[in-house]
C-alpha cells in the first residue's frame, strides 16, 4: 500500500497532523494520501489521561470546535490545591501553571474518537486493529514506512488458521505518534542517534480510575491536586480529582518512576490514596466504573530527542511533550502534529517523491509556544530529585521569582538505574483490600477489558532469562511483580525448584513501565497482535 503520509499512533498527536494535513492541502488545492495506523482495536481504545484539557491548540485547528461537538462539554468551575498527610488535609495556593480558568475535564479517549470522526470526513484513512512492527528502510538508510504485525501466529510463532500476513504501508514520510515509550520511536532513536545531545528520558506511572458518587457530594467542574501522602517524601508524584457531568469523578495518582525502593508498589500506592479520609469521604457509597494504567514522559526540554531522520518525524509524547508543571499534554502533543503538518506539507509539495529529512522540525517546534512552555518549566520536574520540600521551595522561587529565566538547567537521569539492593531498604505494609473502597489487581484489570488470544506470541520478551532471577529476584526482589499495574510478572516458587518467573501477557494494559523500569533493561516490550490490550472507553 503506498500513502504520501502513514502516521504510527491514532492519540492526539497523530489525528491532529493528519486533520492539519488536510486541511492544508483543502486550502491549496492539492491531493494528499493519508494512512493512520492504530494498535488499539478502536480509536481510543488505549488512550488514558486525566485528564483537565487547555485548548489552546484545539482552538487553532478548529475555532468551531464547540458547534463540532468535541466531547469537552464540563468547564473548570474551582480549583483546589491539597497538601495530604496520613489523616489531614492542608490547601495550598494554586501555582499559575494549575490554574486551569478555561480549562475543560473530560476523557481523551473520547477526545480521540472526536478527532478521528473529523479527520475521517476530511477524507484521512484509519485503520485500527493494526499494529506496526517493523520500520521499512531503503538503501539509504532512509525511512520509508511501515510494516503491520502478523494475525493469527502462534504462541511458537507458526502460522493458525486464522494468518493473515502484515502489510508493508510505504510512504514519502513517516510519522510516528507512538505515544510513551513507542516501541518503533525508540528503535529510531537509536537508529539515528537521535539522543545524543539531549538527558536520559524520565517517566512516571499514572493510575486512573472512573467511579459514579453520590449526588451530595459531587461538584460539577471542581478539579483537586494533591501532593505528600502516601507517597514518600523522596518519591516524586501527586493525586487528583476531577468532578464530570453524570455524578462521575476520575481519579488518580502518578508516581514518579525515578523511585529508589524496590518494595515500593505503586499500584497499592494508588489504592492507599482512597484511604485518607478526605478522598474516603467522596468515595463512600459509590461504584468504581473503569481502571486504567499508563506511564507518561515527563524529562520535558532538556529530555527532547532530535525530532526528524531521514524520511519521517517523531511527534507528541513519543518525544516526551508532557508540560509537567501544569500536569497537562494533550495540547502541546496536539501542536507538535499541527506543527509536523505544516513542514511535511512544505516537504512533500517540494520533493513530491523523495523520503528528504525535515532538518528545521526540531527548531521549528522549540521555537512554537510549546517549546517556550517546556522551557520555562524545565528545571520543576528535575529538582525533586533532592526531595519534595527543596523541589517546591526550589520550584516557587524559580517560576515566580526568575518566570523560569534562570542561566541554568538540571539534568535528568535514567530512572531505570535508581532502584536499589532489598537489603539497603525498608519492606512497605500495604494492606489488604477490602473490595469497596480498594482492590486488587484482577478484580482492577478486569474493567480495563482487556482482549487477547491466549495462543497468540507473548510480546514481552527476557533479552537474558538467567537475569530475572539472579538479578532481579535476588537483589532486587523482583521489581516487575510490583511496579506492573496488571499483575504480568509472577514468581512461583515450588519445593525443592528454585524460583521462577512467570509472564502472564494475556494481563498487559501496554503501559510500557517494565520497559522502562526494569534496572537492567532485561525486559522488552514489543508490539502485540493488532487489537490486543485495553479497551478503554471513557479514559
Amino acid at each position: 500500500m503506498y500513502y504520501d503520509v502513514v502516521v504510527v499512533g491514532a492519540g492526539v498527536s497523530g489525528l491532529g497532523c493528519a486533520i492539519k494535513l488536510k486541511q492544508l492541502a483543502e486550502k491549496n488545492n492539492k491531493e494528499i494520501s493519508i494512512c493512520v495506523i492504530e494498535k488499539g482495536s478502536s480509536v481510543g481504545a488505549h488512550i488514558l489521561s486525566g485528564a483537565v484539557m487547555e485548548p489552546t491548540a484545539l482552538n487553532e485547528l478548529f475555532p468551531d470546535w464547540q458547534k463540532r461537538g468535541a466531547p469537552l462539554r464540563v468547564p473548570v468551575t474551582s480549583d483546589h490545591f491539597f497538601y495530604f498527610t496520613g489523616k489531614n488535609t492542608f490547601s495550598l495556593p494554586i501555582p499559575k501553571t494549575l490554574d486551569n480558568t478555561g480549562n475543560f475535564i473530560g476523557s481523551v479517549s473520547q477526545y480521540c474518537q472526536w478527532l478521528a470522526e473529523q479527520a475521517e470526513q476530511l477524507g484521512v484513512e484509519i485503520y485500527p486493529g493494526f499494529s506496526a512492527t517493523q520500520v521499512l528502510y531503503n538503501d539509504n538508510n532512509e525511512v520509508i514506512g511501515i510494516t503491520t504485525g502478523d494475525m493469527g501466529r502462534d504462541k511458537e510463532g507458526n502460522p493458525t488458521q486464522q494468518f493473515q500476513q502484515g502489510l508493508d504501508i510505504f510512504a514519502k514520510q513517516t510519522v510516528f505518534a507512538e505515544g510513551c515509550r513507542g516501541s518503533l520511536s525508540e528503535e529510531l532513536k537509536k537508529r539515528f542517534l537521535l539522543t545524543n545531545y539531549s538527558d536520559p528520558q524520565t517517566y512516571a506511572l499514572g493510575f486512573k480510575e472512573i467511579w459514579e458518587i453520590d449526588a451530595g457530594v459531587h461538584q460539577k467542574g471542581k478539579v483537586i491536586h494533591g501532593i505528600g501522602w502516601p507517597l514518600s517524601s523522596d518519591t516524586y508524584g501527586g493525586s487528583w480529582i476531577y468532578h464530570m457531568d453524570d455524578r462521575q469523578i476520575s481519579i488518580g495518582l502518578v508516581v514518579g518512576l525515578d523511585y529508589k525502593n524496590p518494595y515500593l508498589n505503586p499500584f497499592e500506592e494508588f489504592q492507599k490514596l482512597k484511604t485518607h479520609p478526605y478522598i474516603k469521604k467522596i468515595l463512600t457509597g459509590g461504584r468504581r466504573l473503569s481502571y486504567g494504567a499508563r506511564a507518561l514522559s515527563e524529562g520535558g526540554w532538556q529530555s527532547l530527542p532530535k525530532l526528524s531522520f531521514p524520511g519521517g518525524l517523531l511527534i507528541g509524547d513519543a518525544a516526551g511533550f508532557v508540560n509537567v508543571a501544569k500536569i497537562k499534554g494533550t495540547h502541546t502533543a496536539l501542536k507538535t502534529g499541527m506543527v509536523a503538518a505544516e513542514e511535511i506539507f512544505k516537504q512533500i509539495t517540494i520533493h513530491s517523491n523523495s523520503p528528504t529529512e525535515i532538518t528545521n522540525f526540531t527548531n521549528t517546534i522549540k521555537d512554537s509556544w510549546v517549546g517556550k512552555e517546556l522551557f520555562t518549566i524545565r528545571n520543576i520536574r528535575p529538582s525533586f530529585k533532592f526531595g519534595r520540600l527543596f523541589g517546591l521551595i526550589y520550584s516557587a522561587l524559580e517560576f515566580y521569582l526568575f518566570k523560569g529565566n534562570v542561566p541554568w538547567t538540571f539534568k535528568n537521569h535514567s530512572d531505570h538505574l535508581q532502584l536499589l539492593p532489598t537489603k539497603t531498604q525498608q519492606p512497605i505494609h500495604y494492606s489488604k483490600p477490602d473490595g469497596i473502597i480498594t482492590f486488587d489487581k484482577s478484580s482492577s484489570i478486569y474493567l480495563a477489558n482487556i482482549h487477547h488470544q491466549e495462543n497468540q506470541p507473548v510480546h514481552l520478551q527476557l533479552r537474558n532469562p538467567d537475569v530475572a532471577i539472579n538479578t532481579n529476584y535476588f537483589i532486587y526482589g523482583s521489581p516487575e511483580s510490583k511496579y506492573c499495574p496488571a499483575g504480568v510478572y509472577e514468581i512461583v516458587k515450588e519445593l525443592s525448584a528454585p524460583p521462577k518467573l512467570i509472564i502472564n501477557s494475556q494481563n498487559c494494559i501496554h503501559c510500557k513501565t517494565c520497559d522502562i523500569k526494569d534496572p537492567t533493561q532485561n525486559i522488552k516490550w514489543t508490539c502485540p497482535e493488532g487489537g490486543s490490550g485495553p479497551n478503554y472507553s471513557n479514559m
